[in-house]
């Protein structure tokens, strides 16, 4: 049956970017908006790298939460959260900086992960000019920049780098193989699939073997223990959810405080429903409730 739709993964990688710039979820009116968005050059492994700063009012400085964004590290732009940062600005509230890092295949892995780790200690350094107290940071993201902020937290844990207090993980890739019941279950050509997973990870990696690393991978982490208290959300039709829930639990039993919710009847991608979704607004007044508890 013709439905009109046409899989990412059946294009060029221009013909993708395209198509998810017309998807991007706009601003939402039920939303406090931020006080100031602007955006910055920062110092970046390959040059300038832009940042999105979203800082809600406040007299006092506020915590900060670095945001990464998803596309599968092939599409995407700071605009694809901009909905997200905005609401999660004024919910929670805390400065939140969106990350606009370089897109495989043209910079494939560690690309992403260097400009997204360049951000994390540009901005636990400079924090005061944003308004931000940098003593109280956190990292999240969506699909693949689940992914960043996973490997964000390895990072710094592994490099002496910048203490995170909170990670959220909301549908992450965290596994270059996954071989999972949901990767299996979940072909319905209408949503995110594994054909779609495949096809990204073949963009994303310039050898399948770069995969092994567990900044590519965070499942393959030899130790997850040290890592920052954690939000991990999966949906039930979502290809991703069984290496989300793996991960959730390889963090539990490494003795790191983990909240995890698995969202029924949903598919991947649903929190940028929320201007048509309940649930997807649930989920984004748990993830604020969660930042407020762990970056106080």
């Amino acid at each position: 049956m013709a439905t009109g739709f046409t899989p990412l993964y059946t294009m060029s990688v221009e013909e993708a970017r395209a198509a998810d710039r017309e998807t991007e979820a706009t601003t939402w009116d039920w939303i406090k908006q931020p006080d100031e968005v602007f955006e910055l050059d920062i110092p970046g492994p390959a040059g300038p790298l832009p940042i999105r700063v979203y800082r809600p009012h406040s007299d006092t400085p506020l915590p900060v939460l670095m945001y990464f964004f998803g596309g599968g590290w092939v599409v995407g732009s700071l605009d694809t959260s901009d909905a997200i940062c905005r609401a999660l600005a004024g919910m929670t509230p805390c400065v939140i900086v969106s990350v606009g890092y370089r897109l495989a295949p043209e910079h494939p892995f560690p690309a992403a992960i260097d400009d997204c780790y360049a951000a994390v200690k540009w901005v636990a350094a400079n924090g005061s000019r944003l308004g931000a107290d940098s003593g109280r940071m956190g990292v999240a993201g969506d699909s693949s920049g689940g992914n960043l902020a996973a490997a964000m937290t390895l990072m710094a844990r592994d490099e002496d780098g910048p203490p995170l207090a909170a990670q959220v993980l909301v549908y992450p890739p965290v596994h270059s193989a996954a071989e999972t019941e949901s990767m299996r279950e979940n072909r319905d050509p209408m949503f995110f699939n594994a054909r779609s997973s495949a096809w990204f990870w073949s963009r994303y990696l310039a050898e399948p073997a770069d995969g092994d690393s567990p900044l590519a991978s965070p499942l393959n982490a030899a130790d997850h223990g040290g890592l920052p208290a954690a939000m991990v959300i999966t949906a039930e039709f979502c290809p991703l959810r069984d290496e989300g829930e793996a991960y959730s639990d390889a963090l539990s039993r490494a003795g790191v405080p983990v909240e995890y919710h698995r969202y029924q009847d949903l598919p991947h991608g649903f929190l940028a429903m929320a201007s048509v979704l309940d649930t997807a607004r649930d989920a984004l007044d748990s993830i604020a409730g969660f930042l407020r508890r762990r970056l106080g």
